[in-house]
Order: structure tokens, then C-alpha cells, then sequence
């Protein structure tokens, strides 16, 4: 995923070599959460079920083969194009130990950060909440909600 602009500061200066470390030597350009390989084109069931094309064989959202008995729909198969991004497993991007660094695909880095994205929507939506509380004058948003 993008560093934002804001963020930078947080992540060594070495960053970008560090994650290709991570993500090309140790993971071998595969999702170490369930194997799919970076920048290519992978039919997918969209519950984690993916078809691995090296293999011939479906793999489930862990990476292992899986057998697939009817229940889907050639419409249901869909295709992304899977990059591998550097994810920290701590959610802190100072602690960019090996031990703390994961290649991740969309899906599973997505999964792995949901409960942060959560948080990080409450903390938005509160602080402003907080700002308008300090700067805006209360008489005048109350004339603005009656008069509706």
C-alpha cells in the first residue's frame, strides 16, 4: 500500500530496499498468508477461494489445496491483479524489524489492518467532532438543525 505523504517520516530511510528484501527474497513473490503470486492476474472465487495456475489447483484463503465441488458459477469467478505489499504485523511502521514484516497481497493485508481502519475512522470522525465542538458557536448550529 502507498505511504502517505504525512507517514513518510515514520518509515526508515531504507524502506524501500527492505521491503523488496521482505517481500522478493524471503516471500519468493508470494503472499506469505495464502500464496498468491505478485503482478499476476488471479481468478478468484471471492471468498478467499483462488485458482493457482502453476498448480492446477484451487487453494483456499491459507494457501492450501483445496478440492472445489460444483457450488459456484462460472459468473462468480472473478480476476484481480495481486500485489504483494510489506505489511507491519504491529501496526507501527518504526518497529520495522523482519520479525515484525509480512508480504501480503491486497486481500490479506486489508483483512490484517480492518480493525485499525476501524479505529482510524472513529478517531477521524471523533476529532472532528471535538474541533467543531471548540471553534463553532453553539447558538448558531442549533439555528441550523431547528431550521431544517
Amino acid at each position: 500500500m502507498p505511504i502517505r505523504a504525512e507517514n513518510r517520516w515514520l518509515y526508515p530511510i531504507d524502506w524501500e530496499q527492505l521491503s523488496g528484501r521482505i517481500r522478493f527474497e524471503r516471500a519468493g513473490k508470494r503472499c506469505e498468508q495464502c500464496g498468491r503470486p505478485h503482478l499476476q492476474r488471479v481468478a478468484h472465487l471471492g471468498d478467499g477461494r483462488w485458482w493457482d495456475a502453476e498448480a492446477a489447483c484451487w487453494r483456499s484463503d491459507r494457501g492450501k489445496r483445496i478440492a472445489v465441488r460444483g457450488g459456484f458459477t462460472l459468473a462468480s469467478v472473478r480476476v484481480t491483479y495481486v500485489v504483494l505489499a510489506c505489511a507491519h504485523l504491529d501496526h507501527d511502521p518504526g518497529n520495522s524489524a523482519p520479525s515484525n514484516l509480512k508480504a501480503l497481497c491486497q486481500r490479506c493485508h486489508m483483512i490484517h489492518d480492518a480493525a485499525e481502519h476501524r479505529w482510524q475512522r472513529w478517531w477521524n470522525a471523533f476529532r472532528l467532532r471535538a474541533l467543531r465542538d471548540l471553534y463553532e458557536d453553539p447558538r448558531i448550529t442549533r439555528e441550523r438543525h431547528v431550521g431544517r
